[in-house]
């Protein structure tokens, strides 16, 4: 599985996530669309952060928009989203920090939606906007339709969030992680006041995220609400670095310079085999008056509807009577229409869903191996399940295959299936 993974101990920024993405094998000339639509450009540079070779994106205004919007102030609020340990040196050139009108929550939707992405882009930068608009929400006590954003609406915001998913999807990666993210310590000055480090717009974000936050390790913000709301988004949560096979490493550069620490933000592309974190819904009903018949094809119409998993238990019903509990493993996409179609099928008047799980999968492969039995050479398919050092731990014979050549052999399935299971061992590299 490829897996895209970022080392979050130097905390992370929207900025910083573009630069590690582009210096890990992303083509920037994804980037077009937001360059065709806002009044900015993407500024990509080389830069050397305590001996590390990082690549520094600078989002600035166009010869066009210089000088628009010159009123604007530029205070840190709870939805600020400059680069970790960010200085806000204005440049030679006209940075479009802040840039543009502060836009609503809505405002921002529309103008994503102006951009001509596909829809899987466009779908998952407008989540990163929610996530960042239930954020500021629940920090003032609002809710969404009612906020407006205020640098987070704004040009350069918009150009972080929409080119890291251009660039991820570039990248094509199989799954996003990160390691804990620190956030720094200390005072932030914001335009409601002083806050202490993480900011409430952080805290709010962290806490619908997988991953986990830490204090440290300097003085100073390095966690901005606009890197959370993406990480949030695109990345789950692990304690350390996967097993990966290295195909691509790159760091994306903040723009302060620390002593003792480079100010950057790696991320490490390449393959992992081991288990693959899979978002389902769980669905249950209990059912005292379904015939077995009913039952039985359950396995087989819940999977058409979209079903992962079907098990049925027996179990004692209101006033004694014996029952069944029915429990079925969905992708949260599929969970109504899956629960429809159980209760179409056995009548229940109520269906259980809990949500905001997950499940680990193996990595999966079917091979196929050849037994010679009276003279006759017949075919099996064997799946081989293997751990995250690519390990081999399971190996299982295709009931179906088994069964078939047991029919054909006069040979018990049991035998069959120990044989082909000891073939393939055999024929192991």
């Amino acid at each position: 599985m490829r897996t895209l993974a970022f080392d979050g101990r130097t905390g992370a920024s929207g900025d910083m996530i573009l630069g590690a993405l582009i210096a890990t094998g992303a083509d920037s000339d994804v980037l077009a669309p937001v360059e065709s639509t806002l009044d900015v450009r993407y500024e990509i540079n080389e830069v050397i952060k305590s001996g590390i070779s990082a690549t520094s994106v600078d989002v600035v205004l166009t010869a066009d928009s210089h000088g628009e919007d010159d009123a604007h102030d530029h205070d840190h609020d709870e939805d600020a989203h400059d680069s970790g340990g960010h200085d806000n040196d204005h440049e030679p050139h006209a940075h479009a920090e802040g840039a543009g009108p502060h836009r609503s929550y809505r405002e921002v939707c529309d103008l994503v939606a102006s951009m001509g992405l596909s829809s899987p882009i466009e779908e998952r930068a407008i989540e990163i906007f929610t996530t960042l608009g239930e954020a500021e929400a629940a920090v003032h006590g609002e809710d969404l339709d009612s906020i407006h954003f205020h640098e987070v609406g704004a040009d350069d915001a918009v150009a972080d969030i929409v080119g890291v998913i251009l660039l991820l999807a570039d990248l094509d990666p199989d799954r996003v992680v990160t390691t804990p993210l620190s956030t720094g310590g200390g005072t932030v000055e914001m335009s409601h006041g002083i806050y202490p480090v993480p900011g409430p717009a952080v805290v709010e974000i962290a806490e619908r995220a997988d991953w986990e936050i830490r204090g440290g390790p300097i003085e100073r913000e390095l966690l901005t609400p606009t890197g959370a709301a993406i990480l949030a988004r695109i990345a789950d949560g692990v304690e350390t670095l996967p097993g990966l096979r290295v195909s691509g490493v790159g760091y994306g550069a903040g723009n302060a310079d620390f002593s003792n620490r480079p100010n950057v933000l790696r991320a490490t592309l390449g393959e992992n085999r081991g288990l693959t974190r899979e978002e389902i819904t769980v669905l249950e009903t209990n059912v005292d008056d379904v015939s077995p018949e009913l039952l039985g094809g359950l396995q087989e119409t819940l999977a058409r509807a979209g079903a992962r998993d079907v098990s049925i238990l027996p179990a004692t019903m209101k006033k004694s009577r014996p029952g069944h509990l029915v429990t079925v493993i969905c992708r949260p996409e599929d969970a109504q229409r899956v629960a429809r179609r159980l209760a179409e099928e056995t009548g229940t008047l109520g269906v259980r869903a809990t949500a905001g799980t997950h499940r680990w999968v193996a990595h999966r492969e079917i091979e196929s191996v050849s037994l010679e039995l009276d003279g006759e050479e017949y075919e099996l398919d064997v799946k081989i399940a293997s751990d995250e050092s690519g390990e081999i731990y399971d190996v299982s014979a295709e009931y179906d295959d088994a069964a078939a050549v047991a029919n054909e052999t006069g040979l018990a399935i049991r035998e069959i299936v120990d044989r082909a299971e000891a073939a393939f061992e055999r024929e192991r590299p």
